[in-house]
């Protein structure tokens, strides 16, 4: 076990030297790859926080119950109790008819006319907050609330979460397409620069055919080679996010202030992170596996 783990360990130190060797080639080798990786998943970073910042607003969508005029006392909090209750509602906010009445006053500026009504023509309303800022969830929300007893009317000004909705899954669409065409720019770059590598060692690798070494013996230490620069790669996509959403946050503090709000962009998670570097390396691994299969197969037997 521990000739194989120095065998396996002297691979990897005799593969870093050529990925550096030139280093300024090998370098910026690593850095093309960090600035393909670091697109689609600068766009998922950001889209990410686009999402949480928005459901933080403090205009995020709300479900207003306006409850029928007859309504008494009883059915308002029997009517709370069931909203307070249900699973899909974070909280809810009671408004008096009264209150709706002198809001309506000081907003409109019609204090007069208001005030000359020999009755309030306003119902109770309840104000409901939902869990989820999906669109279509919320919808079927107001539908079901809609159906409770006492409850007149339902209203949700849902067209800016549908806008919103439609927007982050075509941005989530367009950093998928992005993905599977700069992955696969990847693959090309690793396939080539594994191509030149054998086409310097082709005698050495028929040599060693001849004497009997197996392809799994004879692509180790290339496929070692495309892993590891494509985890290069990855750590260096990670630098590049986390650099650009550290100079991002010092700007981000004035437009946070004109919202009275926090925002902060947050970086990678630890799972996105580990995802981020893992797919790096297949996508090295698979580059350079493919270019040494199809190599190999010139050189068999016939």
């Amino acid at each position: 076990m521990i000739h194989a783990f120095t065998r396996h360990f002297a691979i990897l130190r005799s593969v870093l030297s050529r990925i550096l060797s030139p280093p300024v080639a090998g370098i910026l080798n690593i850095i093309v790859i960090g600035i393909a990786l670091s697109l689609p998943t600068g766009m998922y970073v950001l889209l990410q926080n686009g999402q949480s910042m928005v459901e933080n607003l403090s205009d995020a969508p709300q479900i207003s119950l306006f409850l029928e005029i007859a309504a008494k006392s009883g059915d308002v909090d029997a009517l709370r109790s069931k909203l307070n209750q249900h699973p899909d509602i974070a909280k809810i906010e009671f408004v008096p008819r009264d209150q709706a009445l002198e809001q309506l006053k000081h907003s409109t500026g019609l204090s007069d006319v208001i005030g000359g009504l020999e009755s309030n023509p306003l119902p109770d309303a309840f104000i409901v907050h939902p869990k989820s800022g999906e669109a279509h969830a919320m919808e079927a929300l107001k539908i079901e609330l809609a159906k409770l007893p006492g409850v007149d009317q339902a209203h949700l000004d849902s067209a800016w979460a549908y806008k919103l909705e439609a927007l982050l899954k075509f941005g989530r669409i367009a950093a998928m397409i992005l993905a599977s065409l700069l992955s696969f720019a990847l693959v090309a770059i690793t396939f080539n620069t594994i191509r030149l590598q054998i086409l310097t060692q082709r005698e050495e690798i028929e040599v060693s055919k001849l004497i009997g070494a197996t392809n799994a013996f004879i692509r180790r230490p290339f496929l070692y080679f495309g892993a590891t620069q494509g985890l290069l790669g990855g750590i260096a996509a990670y630098l590049i996010i986390s650099s650009s959403l550290l100079l991002l946050n010092h700007q981000l503090d004035s437009l946070a202030q004109l919202y009275a709000s926090q925002f902060e962009l947050h970086p990678l998670s630890l799972g996105d992170s580990i995802t981020l570097l893992l797919f790096s390396m297949y996508l090295g691994w698979l580059g350079a596996w493919l270019s040494v299969a199809r190599h190999l197969s010139r050189i068999e037997p016939g």
